[in-house]
């Protein structure tokens, strides 16, 4: 049976045009037109008919094959083999940590995508062997891989794993969180730039930060931390002439230096500086300053209110989610970072 040739291709959609491919035939089979048992037009035919590459329809009909709503048959063509339209698309979440900023990703996916997929979640905690197993067990499985490439070695040093990374259907991957270091315009995906999103988002604070003698950056050791962050606040520093430390802590028995604004990373030792500040009488935006990381609502009632920097979580995973259904570009798109200003600074 050949595809309704009036639907047209749209060359400026959003939508991928292999996506568009897949919809038209979904949409036949609603409508009643193709029915179990009915061939479809050859890649070659399909090609032809609505002007686009033979690789556009290729990645089409794998995509219906995996959905199990095609079937192919050696030298005869395409078949209807399933009009079972609630068959989901299957997504597989490869995370490096479930922390509470995962679980808002995590939620907004599932949120977005909706009835249209499955999701199954999987953490490799930073381990690139354990990375390849979760590979070695689930290739093959699903439609779309979600991958958050924050990997370290048995010494604590940063690693891409781009050898294990390759080996995901380049049409099937999706990178979350963080680029793939020397590769960050090989993937699609969402991901945040540690020490682009740093040097700017201070730059944007800058006239708040001036009254301050000293930046201190508060970096805990062996955290896993992305390294690019001290990177990038060493640039700002250098760039606008600012003294500052990198210290990977904030010890108990040392007293907070009047004049100094600490940048923390961990939630433990935001509780320890808040914690001394009172104990020394120090007014949070007065007499010390404090940027903390990741916002969250008890920030903005601790101490009156914590100035936050911090990449918008929900908006990376529905941003993911819009591109596993095609209703997003498929490309890297760095995702937005902002300070959210409080008493604290």
């Amino acid at each position: 049976m050949l595809l309704d040739k009036s639907e047209k291709i749209a060359v400026d959609s959003r939508t991928p045009k292999y996506l568009q491919v897949v919809n038209l035939i979904l949409e036949d089979i609603e409508k009643g037109k193709l029915k179990i048992g009915d061939r479809i037009p050859s890649i070659n035919e399909t090609s032809f008919d609505f002007l686009i590459s033979r690789d556009t329809v290729e990645k089409a009909y794998n995509e219906l094959r995996d959905r199990g709503i095609i079937t192919s048959v050696r030298g005869k063509g395409f078949y209807i083999s399933s009009t079972n339209m609630g068959n989901k698309v299957k997504v597989l979440l490869l995370f490096n940590k479930l922390s509470s900023y995962k679980k808002i990703i995590y939620y907004s996916i599932i949120e977005t995508l909706g009835a249209n997929a499955s999701v199954d979640l999987q953490i490799h905690h930073y381990n690139r062997n354990l990375f390849e197993d979760l590979l070695e067990t689930n290739l093959g499985h699903y439609n779309y891989y979600v991958l958050a490439p924050h990997f370290f070695t048995d010494q604590g040093h940063p690693e891409t794993a781009y050898d294990l990374i390759k080996r995901i259907p380049k049409d099937k991957l999706l990178i979350i969180d963080r680029a793939v270091k020397d590769h960050e315009n090989e993937f699609p995906g969402v991901y945040q730039d540690f020490s682009k999103d740093i040097f700017e988002v201070l730059e944007s604070g800058i006239s708040h930060l001036k009254k301050y003698q000293r930046l201190i950056l508060v970096f805990p050791k062996g955290d896993l931390y992305p390294v690019e962050i001290m990177d990038g606040f060493k640039r700002f520093c250098f760039f606008h002439d600012f003294k500052n430390l990198i210290v990977d802590g904030v010890d108990d028995d040392e007293p907070l230096d009047h004049g100094d604004c600490h940048i923390v990373l961990a939630e433990s030792d935001l509780v320890n500086i808040v914690k001394k500040s009172k104990e020394q009488m120090f007014k949070l935006g007065r007499d010390i300053g404090v940027i903390s990381y990741n916002d969250t609502p008890l920030k903005e009632i601790l101490a009156d209110g914590i100035t936050t920097i911090s990449t918008d979580f929900h908006q990376m995973g529905k941003t993911i989610a819009e591109q596993i259904l095609g209703t997003e570009d498929r490309i890297p798109i760095k995702n937005q970072f902002r300070m959210t200003l409080r008493k604290s600074l």
